[in-house]
């Protein structure tokens, strides 16, 4: 087996093999870029490595990269530890899916206190080699050694105090000589051995330390966040070393080959003259915006621009794209697909379309179906910020959105504060990987240093984050937890509002609305619209959700939760008189009342919904859902409905369940009172009768729940008919309404044959049935999933994306015994997982009639659909 690939031997499609950085480096190699020479590490060595657990690189490994890094020597016409023309490198982690700074790099290996001296001399710039020589050090140290960089960056200040300095390029060669020593003596003191200085050793080390990375808290984090799975390793790329920091002729940058913000069509990045790439994206110093470089070396922009939309035309994608100036030679060093909002991922589909660069279905595809959550985000009301104090109009605008939230100081505080469901905002010096975890629990991230392609605002874009990054004008104090900002102060927990669009940022809180205006985005789901062959529904039953549904293209309604009718005041009292009542006429005194109630909200939704379609799920909760819980509520509920505080305490006692889930509920319920459920279809079909118009027929769809046998539906079934045939020829109408079955058990999976030859139509609850499958209790499984996932024992969670294991099996053998007897059987889905786009993938494979989720959830769905519609295809 072939573990190391030099860059010439790889191509753009080996990306499980040689991760995404690697194999794009060797498609940019193909197409005679100008890359600087290296090799790539398998990520199949990473998992041996990982597997093997000896801390140790196998021997069949290192023979292979031996001779590969002999062959990099030939290719470059350079030599490790050859004072006239030595060879540095560096080992950076290249996994399949981009996870921006979550894994490890390191610069200049193969520098050591002998050759730094030759290195000096060759260039005629001391200052130069030993600033190279620092910066191993300090990598080498946090990577491979993991000694905090604390220890390094308090003599980095140091020196830079005591010389008045305030930026690291003004760190003279005398100076960078003292920092080494010193840098040396960490090692010394914490490690008891000294900097390694022979080369093969640097290689191998930092190779095992970028292996290990792939397991670092961060990437696990990340991982778990966007649903990479655990189990693909990394690749290290090994890169001859071209030098940023070599003069003023040299620099280094980031450049997205179109706004990752915004969509617009220009260069969109920054650079540092006389700097390293790790300086531009750990936010140390505040880089220049790229259209300045047009001014400074235009020849180089020049090249730069054409190469990169070369690029982009080839890939068919926005890039982005890593560059070093050497002495004025440009180079590449890696080019992927860029990380960007919504709202720029839809301005760039519809844009390449229009350009002729992809087809409507490919603009589609590049789509990431869940990120369009973020164009649904609410920004500030315009009047409420007028009224707005402004704190700082000096941001970079990093990634859209408007947010309010308390002011916390470190990614703890952020997990802390918000699991207590406070909101806030993370305001740091800069953020850092291991800030992964904050960063996703705050509403916005706010730094003072770092640009827009800074770690901060990289990873805020990926997670649809507002993000504010380069507030130079704030001063943060992170150990006192101040800020000083231009008339004033902030201490945690003070509440500000973050505005990502314009970079501003102001105090206290701002009302936000929601607008829904954006021609592009609308494009996208006009065109996902046509695509899709599957029909997407909403859960919805108040007239706003519905109104909202429908408005972002939803075509009828897959679930209606009519529990929730039974909770306003009237319906509740009415309820409650129904579960105390002594007698059937009780019961049925109450029940008269309910129908009423219930008729005028089915006639709500009807008035809005009208023809399109609304499925209406019967009573699901058990009847001790509807009881007080407390003494004081026991003693008012009696005083409301004159009856003994002791009989209401009685009746909770008599109907209390040791696992409610699993008991008296659905149509269980119905089968012990038969009379709520006739009351139900009555409300439904009077209030259908009542909104119908000529041009306007509503077909009621009325479902019954948690069906487990045929002989059950039966019975409901005939009860309602009856019930129902007998108003529809007292008042005269006519009219046709159907009656489904609701699926969320695996019995009713396994017998769907049976279940659809007494239904009208079937829909799949896939809350339940996750949770009966599994038998996990989704009221209680947040108590110790994360575990499941941190260890890898569940790549992703089965209550958000669908099991495709067991539950999909139980789905598949459903639809097929279904589709069986009643080929042309509706059949749909109106979990949750309706709304997930990998499980509606599966769905669609399974050949589903429709997908249900909620009002914000349907353009996800639409465009998901279209996707799975478009690779079927």
């Amino acid at each position: 087996m072939k573990r190391v690939y030099s860059f010439n031997e790889g191509n753009g499609e080996m990306s499980d093999l040689l991760g995404g950085k690697g194999s794009n480096l060797a498609q940019l190699t193909r197409l005679k870029m100008p890359v600087p020479s290296g090799l790539t590490i398998t990520t199949q060595a990473c998992l041996e490595y990982l597997d093997e657990g000896q801390g140790q690189l196998n021997e069949s490994l290192l023979e292979e990269l031996n001779q590969h890094l002999l062959e990099l020597e030939e290719r470059t016409g350079k030599k490790f530890n050859d004072p006239n023309n030595l060879l540095l490198v560096s080992v950076r982690s290249g996994a399949k899916f981009s996870m921006p700074g979550m894994m490890d790099t390191i610069l200049n290996i193969g520098l050591n206190d002998k050759n730094v001296e030759a290195l000096a001399k060759v260039t005629g710039d001391e200052r130069f080699a030993y600033d190279c020589y620092r910066r191993l050090i300090q990598m080498y140290g946090n990577v491979v050694y993991e000694i905090p960089m604390l220890y390094f960056d308090e003599i980095l200040n140091e020196v830079k105090e005591e010389n008045h300095y305030r930026f690291d390029y003004q760190l003279t060669a005398a100076d960078l000589k003292q920092i080494i020593i010193r840098y040396e003596q960490v090692f010394q003191n914490l490690l008891n051995h000294p900097f390694p200085q022979d080369v093969y050793e640097q290689i191998y080390g930092a190779v095992k330390a970028v292996f290990q990375s792939w397991n670092n808290d961060r990437a696990r984090t990340y991982r778990r966040l966007n649903h990479i799975p655990h189990n693909l390793g990394t690749a290290v790329n090994i890169q001859e070393m071209v030098f940023g920091n070599l003069n003023e002729a040299s620099g280094t940058g980031v450049l997205f080959t179109r706004n990752p913000a915004t969509g617009e069509d220009e260069l969109y990045g920054e650079y540092l003259l006389n700097a390293q790439g790790e300086d531009v994206v750990a936010g140390i110093r505040t880089p220049e915006p790229i259209a300045k470089l047009k001014e400074q070396h235009p020849a180089i922009y020049e090249e730069l621009y054409t190469k990169v939309k070369e690029l982009e035309r080839y890939y068919r994608d926005m890039q982005d794209i890593e560059f070093t100036v050497e002495d004025g030679r440009l180079y590449l060093l890696q080019t992927r697909k860029g990380k960007r909002t919504a709202k720029a991922a839809c301005r760039i589909a519809v844009e390449m379309v229009e350009a002729g660069i992809v087809s409507k279905e490919q603009a589609l595809l590049t789509l990431d179906a869940n990120a369009i959550s973020q164009l649904l985000h609410p920004s500030f009301n315009p009047a409420a910020l007028a009224e707005a104090r402004i704190i700082s109009d000096q941001g970079l605008p990093a990634s859209p959105g408007a947010a309010s939230g308390a002011v916390v100081f470190t990614s703890e505080q952020a997990v802390e504060w918000a699991q207590q469901g406070k909101r806030v905002i993370l305001v740091r010096h800069e953020t850092s990987p291991e800030d992964i975890e904050g960063m996703n629990m705050a509403e916005a991230i706010v730094t003072c240093h770092g640009g827009m392609t800074s770690h901060a605002a990289v990873v805020a874009r990926g997670m649809g984050k507002c993000c504010v990054t380069g507030c130079e004008s704030l001063s943060v104090n992170e150990t006192g937890e101040v800020i000083d900002y231009p008339g004033g102060q902030l201490k945690l927990g003070d509440m500000i509002s973050v505005n990502g669009d314009t970079g501003e940022i102001y105090l206290g809180e701002i009302e936000r609305s929601i607008n829904n205006e954006n021609h592009y985005f609308d494009q996208i789901l006009e065109w996902a619209q046509s695509a899709a062959g599957l029909k997407i529904c909403m859960n919805a039953e108040t007239k706003l959700d519905i109104e909202q549904g429908l408005k972002f293209g939803a075509e009828g309604i897959g679930l209606v939760r009519t529990e929730h009718m039974f909770f306003p005041p009237a319906a509740l009292k009415s309820i409650r008189q129904f579960i105390l009542a002594s007698s059937s006429d009780e019961r049925q005194a109450a029940l008269d009342q309910i129908v009423q109630i219930q008729q005028a909200d089915f006639e709500s939704i009807y008035s809005v919904i009208k023809d399109r379609g609304a499925v209406i799920r019967l009573l699901d909760l058990p009847l001790h859902e509807f009881l007080p819980k407390t003494e004081q509520e026991i003693a008012k509920v009696a005083n409301e409905l004159s009856v003994a505080p002791e009989e209401i305490g009685s009746r909770i006692k008599n109907l209390a369940e040791q696992n409610p889930m699993l008991g008296h509920r659905g149509c269980r319920l119905a089968m012990t009172y038969p009379e709520i459920y006739l009351m139900q279809a009555e409300a439904i079909i009077r209030a259908a009768a009542r909104m119908s118009q000529p041009d306007c027929q509503i077909v009621p769809e009325i479902m019954i729940p948690l069906v487990c046998s045929q002989e059950e539906i039966t019975y409901l079934k005939k009860r309602m008919e009856a019930h129902l045939e007998s108003i529809i020829e007292q008042e005269g109408w006519e009219m046709t309404y159907h009656i489904g079955s609701m699926i969320e058990t695996p019995r009713a999976c396994l017998i769907a044959d049976q279940i659809a030859e007494v239904s009208d139509f079937i829909s799949y609850g896939t809350n339940d049935l996750t949770q009966m499958t599994y038998g996990f209790s989704r009221d209680d499984v947040a108590k110790f999933l994360h575990h499941y996932l941190d260890q890898g024992v569940l790549e992703v969670d089965p209550f958000q994306q669908v099991d495709t294991v067991a539950v999909a099996e139980l789905l598949q053998i459903s639809v097929e015994r279904a589709r069986k007897v009643k080929p042309t059987i509706k059949l749909g889905i109106c979990g949750e997982h309706g709304g997930n786009p990998a499980s509606i993938r599966l769905f669609k494979q399974l050949g589903f009639t429709y997908v249900s989720c909620s009002p914000f959830r349907i353009p996800i769905a639409i465009i998901a659909a279209a996707q799975a519609e478009i690779a079927q295809h």
